[in-house]
């Protein structure tokens, strides 16, 4: 069974920085890529950043140049590193990681943490 663990949420002011950090365990295979998608009160989930097995990244464009994603493989571990942040990036947090199961060989699933509250705010 594969585990996606999220940690770093809070509470921090406009303009402030938090760590995001996610760890995935359990019998995997191999990972084909690690991201954060984001959901806002009343909106629909959304995609934040997402770094991929050849350490290629990509942003929304609301996040660009203020959020930093990176990953350490032999952890199986992804960081989000957010700077600059503002209100609107107030939201649950959640991991996501597309890989392939010790258990599934041959299927690449999606697989979901149960999310980290971040919150912008004076």
């Amino acid at each position: 069974q594969v585990q996606l663990v999220e940690s770093g949420g809070g509470l921090v002011q406009p303009g402030g920085s938090l760590r995001l950090s996610c760890a995935a365990s359990g019998s995997i295979f191999s990972i084909k890529s690690m991201g954060w998608y984001r959901q806002a009160p009343g909106k629909e989930r959304e995609f934040v950043a997402a770094v991929r097995s050849g350490s290629s990244t990509d942003y929304s464009d609301s996040v660009k140049g203020r959020f930093t994603i990176s990953r350490d493989n032999a952890q199986n571990t992804v960081y989000l590193q957010m700077n600059s942040l503002k209100p609107e990036d107030t939201a649950v947090y959640y991991c996501n990681s597309k890989l392939m199961s010790a258990r599934t060989m041959g299927i690449w699933q999606s697989y979901w943490g149960e999310g980290t509250l971040v919150t912008v705010s004076s």
